[in-house]
Formats: structure tokens, C-alpha cells, sequence
């Protein structure tokens, strides 16, 4: 059995403390495996590791393959002597509870480009032959992704539909390919000696797949034809979901949207190396939007909103049939939310993939199928998701009946007791693995929310503080796992 009953926390990397603006791989992230283990939890979730382009967001990225440059440990690379101490004095007063993106990428970028230079200054042979490894062990995607990202530095970040002579920017570019490679190779460097440390400590990863991939991406410019795109490379029809309850013209996403049948005709090669790729990274990965497999929402480019689309169908079981013929069985947590059709569940039934269960959608009345008595035994209950409101802002908002419902069915006497309650709920139900971000266990309000949706701009910012991880949460939250064989 790949899902064995367990229990984790969702939060990301960027997250964790440290004195450097955002969270990263270094011994912040060390500190957090054991404060896991010793809680008796066995999981830890984060969102995509990819490197993120507009707005900041990990599901945005510049890479499908790729991990995040900001994630980099500056203490690590100190160790390594790929920094000087003298790199580290002034650290550019960041505050210690929340990322300020502009300041932090600036200023890491310029930390990354020391490393850089001192690793070509640096006589050091095996590290040059491990980074020249590397190299060859990633080519695939590795050559694409480093010359995209030179590019688009000399072109002042523009996107790639405006550039021109890319063959000559190839050749005048070479020290800087290298330098977004050499980037690369340290995140993955770091990556993998984090995750082997978490495997010692019996802690297993899930990552996060996005269905979509940003327009303005590695992936797009360099594979055009797996996508909906104009001769200019501008995409014809982009991504999205229809009206529904929560909006009445949709959600416009504009992400390009797959060609399936070139896709299918290739074996889903690029498919495969995705999922290789990111399974070689974490243990599990939750699959955004799963129902795009069974049918997307298709709106033509250019529109304002995502009222004028249609359905159309997606790979389906064919898809799913290759993955698991080159993968074997599937470690795969399909994110079954929003408006689900019968033909999104038969295929996530044929599969055997755990579907969602968020508590906070539980409380309109005692027959809400995520409510923890409608289980089954596969599937992944979680109180909130990073585009939720925390546990307690949304039992603080909640519509007065959900509310009401929420007091008798968690038999809650204080306000405050509201988030305990509701991962208690989650914990002992019958859902295999059982979930919840970081801000439900320390009873935050709405200020500590990791995404709005709808909203542009301000997300993905929250940050833990060193004294958050406290001994007593960490003790009651083992206890939590021993009452219910977590």
C-alpha cells in the first residue's frame, strides 16, 4: 500500500523562519523536520518548488522542472565556502514575519551571483565535477530552462513572444546559461539533502503539480507545439472555470491550454518527465485541478471573463493508463474540488487516487459530503487549503447558520476552541491521511491567509516565527497522533 494512515502539516518552504526575508532550505528547514517528528507526524505538504514569475505565486512558474533559486540556504552555501561571511553582514533588515518579495529577490539574486563567481573562481574539483553531473543528469530540461531565464534577464523580464535571434543570444549568453545552471544545482543540491534527512526522521513529502503551466514559461517557448498557440506564439484559447456559486463570470486563468491529441501521439513523453521529475523530489503529489483530465473549460484568448467557453474533453484514462504504465502504481492525490461531474469521480475511482475533503465546506448541514461521517477510508481530509481563509477567520465570517452548525456538530463552547476542534474532527476520522496548514494549529486569524484567489497581489507572504514552534504545540499535537494511530 503506498497511503498508509498518517498525519501532516501543509506549509510551504517560504514560510519557515530565518533571518533572511524567506524562508529556505537551511537549518530553518532542518528544525522543522524535527519539530514535525517529535509532533508524531509523518507528512509534510508544500505548494510547487518551482521558480515563481507574476505575482510572486507558485503555481506560476517559469518551470515545470525547475525549483526556486529563492529557496536557496545562504548558511549553507556559507558552509560550503561558496559565500564569505562578509556576504552576510548586512542582511537588509527584513521582517521576520512576512516576505517581502521585492526586497528579498533583489537581494538574493545578488547573493546567488557571488556564489556563482566564487564558484568559478574556486579550485575545488569535486564540486566542479558534481555541478558538470548534474548538468548531463538534467539536460533534458536543464539547457531550455537555463537559456530562457538568460534571456528574458537581458530582455528586462519581458516575455518570450518579443524576443528575437535567439540562436545569437544563445552564443552571447553562455556565462549566464551557466549561472542560472549552477542556480539550479545548488536548489537541487540542498533539496535532496533536506528530503533525505526528512526520510531518516520517517517524514514523507507531498508536492504539488499545477495542471497548467504559465504562459510565459520554459516549458511553452521551448515546446510550443503541445500547446494551443498562434504563429506569433500567442496562445488561442486559455484556461479557466465557468460561472458558478462563488462567481457569476467565472475564473479567468489564462494559462495556454494543451494540445492532448499531440500529447497522446507523443506517448505523453513531456507528461512523464514532469511527473518523474517532481516524483523524484517528494514521496506523494497532489494533482491540481484533477477534473481538467476529464474535461477543461476551454475560453478563447482575448476575452475579459470566463463566460464565453465551453467544455471540452480531456486525456482521460488514456492518460492516467500511460502514467501508470511507465510509473507503476500511483502515488497521486487527485484535488477533486469545485464542480465535480460523474465522469470526474469514475475516473478517479478507476485509478484508486484519494480525492480532497475540506473540512471548512463541511457545515451547511449534516448530509455535506465533507463532513468526516461521509468518509471514505481513501481520501485526504484537510481543515483548509492555501487558498482558504484560516480555521479561525472563517468560523469568524461564516454565514450565522454554517456557523450554528459548526457549534453543535464540533460541540464548540468557546470561539476560539473552533480550529482545535475542527483538526481534531479531521484526525480522527477514517480519511487516510489527514492535513492541515500551519495557521490552523497556532489559531490564526484571517491576517496569516496565504492566498486570496480573486486577489492580486499581497499573497503567498505569510512567514512562521522561531518562537511558533513551541514545545507545548508540539506535545499536544502528539498526542493528537496517538489518540488516533497518525
Amino acid at each position: 500500500m503506498i497511503f498508509e494512515r498518517a498525519s501532516g502539516i501543509l506549509l510551504h518552504p517560504t514560510s519557515l523562519p530565518g533571518p533572511y526575508g524567506i524562508g529556505d532550505l537551511g537549518p530553518s528547514a532542518y528544525r522543522w523536520v524535527d519539530w514535525l517528528a517529535g509532533a508524531g507526524c509523518k507528512l509534510w505538504q508544500v505548494l510547487p518548488l518551482g521558480p515563481t514569475g507574476y505575482g510572486d505565486s507558485p503555481y506560476q512558474c517559469f518551470s515545470a522542472f525547475a525549483g526556486n533559486p529563492y529557496l536557496i540556504s545562504p548558511n549553507l552555501l556559507l558552509k560550503e565556502n561558496l559565500l564569505h561571511p562578509d556576504d552576510l553582514v548586512e542582511t537588509g533588515g527584513f521582517p521576520a514575519d512576512y516576505v517581502d518579495y521585492g526586497a528579498v529577490i533583489s537581494w538574493k539574486l545578488n547573493l546567488l551571483e557571488r556564489a556563482f563567481i566564487r564558484f568559478e573562481a574556486s579550485p575545488e574539483l569535486a564540486l566542479r565535477e558534481t555541478f558538470d553531473d548534474f548538468c548531463v543528469e538534467q539536460a533534458d530540461w536543464l539547457e531550455d530552462y537555463a537559456l530562457f531565464m538568460a534571456i528574458k534577464e537581458v530582455n528586462g523580464g519581458g516575455s518570450w513572444t518579443r524576443w528575437t535571434d535567439v540562436e545569437t543570444e544563445r552564443q552571447r549568453l553562455a556565462d549566464a546559461v551557466k549561472r542560472f545552471k549552477f542556480y539550479q544545482f545548488l536548489f537541487y543540491r540542498q533539496w535532496f539533502a533536506l528530503r533525505e534527512y526528512a526520510h531518516q526522521h520517517n517524514i514523507r513529502i507531498i508536492g504539488d503539480i499545477p495542471i497548467f503551466v504559465a504562459m510565459d514559461s520554459a516549458d511553452v517557448w521551448a515546446h510550443p507545439d503541445l500547446f494551443f498557440l498562434d504563429e506569433a506564439g500567442n496562445p488561442t484559447v486559455v484556461a479557466g472555470v465557468p460561472p458558478d456559486y462563488f462567481s457569476k463570470t467565472g475564473q479567468l486563468w489564462g494559462n495556454p491550454l494543451y494540445r492532448w491529441d499531440v500529447h497522446k501521439y507523443t506517448g505523453y513523453a513531456w507528461w512523464l518527465s514532469r511527473l518523474r521529475a517532481i516524483l523524484g523530489m517528494v514521496d506523494f503529489v497532489r494533482l491540481d485541478h484533477f477534473r481538467g483530465f476529464a474535461g477543461y473549460w476551454e475560453i478563447p484568448a482575448g476575452e475579459e471573463t470566463a463566460v464565453k467557453g465551453r467544455w471540452q474533453p480531456g486525456p482521460g484514462a488514456d492518460f492516467f493508463q500511460a502514467v501508470e504504465g511507465n510509473l507503476g502504481e500511483l502515488p497521486i492525490i487527485a484535488e477533486d474540488l469545485g464542480e465535480i461531474t460523474p465522469d470526474v469521480i469514475v475516473l478517479r475511482e478507476q485509478f484508486k487516487l484519494p480525492g480532497m475533503k475540506i473540512l471548512q465546506f463541511g457545515f451547511s448541514g449534516p448530509e455535506n459530503v465533507f463532513l468526516p461521517h461521509h468518509y471514505p477510508h481513501n481520501c485526504v481530509t484537510y481543515t483548509g487549503t492555501h487558498d482558504n481563509d484560516t480555521a479561525r477567520g472563517w468560523f469568524e465570517t461564516a454565514p450565522e447558520d454554517e456557523a450554528a452548525f459548526a457549534r453543535r456538530y464540533l460541540e464548540i463552547e468557546q470561539p476560539e476552541e473552533f480550529a482545535w476542534k475542527l483538526i481534531r474532527a479531521g484526525w480522527s476520522s477514517v480519511a487516510v491521511f489527514a492535513l492541515a496548514p500551519m495557521q490552523d494549529f497556532l489559531n490564526l486569524d484571517t491576517q496569516a491567509r496565504m492566498n486570496y484567489p480573486s486577489k492580486l497581489g499581497g499573497n503567498w507572504k505569510w512567514r512562521l516565527t522561531d518562537e511558533m514552534l513551541s514545545e507545548n504545540l508540539q506535545a499536544a499535537l502528539l498526542e493528537l497522533n496517538r489518540l488516533f494511530s497518525r
